[in-house]
């Protein structure tokens, strides 16, 4: 295993020739973007692209005055940046694995660490979490993505989707959260009681409640989000 010619290699791990959807997983932890006009990514996850694409950061009033106070509040350290031109853009966020959701004027609210890309045609929206303020530290928030078209979300290893049902609340650990039914919106709480059992190393005991009908999705890692860090 792991013994090739390089012809082999070559053959089992070249890219797709073919003509592709606008996202195509070309490798479950690599997007191929087939672009016409423009993608909104996540900064720094370009790995390679064919073709003549431009890249540029996200400017400060790229998205106008509001969405720029909401990052500033919730201290998100993720920035997007948009890629214009012709080509295959190859996106990847370290190794971990893509979803791609085809939204047909439905919404889905992700963590911002874990959004990877999505189509112009989305509107979206930084969601502020009043009640985690002072509650968790680091750069926990999320991005609500509504309408039609794709997008590209990221979770370590394979995601589990937990239903959420009237009567029924879903509890979560939020490091381990990766995104829910955008009409959902969940209760912060905490347990001083379960504080040396809930929350792997850290022994923190926050926890994020849904209640109502939806889903969640969660992965079986604990990612701890740093504001002041920059985004990779």
């Amino acid at each position: 295993m792991g013994n090739y010619s390089i012809d082999e290699f070559i053959r089992q791990t070249k890219q797709d020739e073919r003509e592709n959807d606008y996202f195509e997983l070309e490798t479950p932890r690599i997007l191929e973007v087939n672009l016409k006009d423009l993608v909104w990514a996540k900064a720094g996850s370009m790995i390679s692209y064919t073709g003549q694409i431009k890249f540029e950061r996200e400017k400060m009033l790229e998205h106008g005055l509001g969405k720029m106070f909401k990052k500033a509040l919730t201290g998100e350290g993720t920035s997007l940046m948009k890629a214009q031109g012709n080509g295959r853009l190859y996106l990847a966020d370290q190794g971990k694995k893509i979803t791609i959701f085809d939204l047909n004027n439905e919404s889905i609210t992700v963590n911002g660490n874990d959004l990877l890309a999505f189509e112009p045609t989305i509107e979206w929206d930084i969601q502020l979490m009043r009640k985690v303020a002072g509650m968790m530290s680091g750069g926990l928030f999320n991005v609500t993505l509504k309408g039609k078209g794709r997008v590209a979300i990221t979770s370590h290893y394979e995601p589990l989707t937990l239903l959420v049902r009237p009567g029924e609340p879903v509890i979560t650990d939020p490091n381990a959260t990766v995104a829910w039914s955008g009409h959902l919106t969940p209760e912060f709480k905490t347990d001083i009681s379960f504080r040396t059992f809930i929350g792997r190393g850290s022994g923190e005991s926050i926890q994020m409640e849904f209640s109502g009908e939806g889903f969640v999705i969660v992965q079986p890692f604990e990612e701890v989000y740093n504001a002041t860090s920059p985004s990779t």
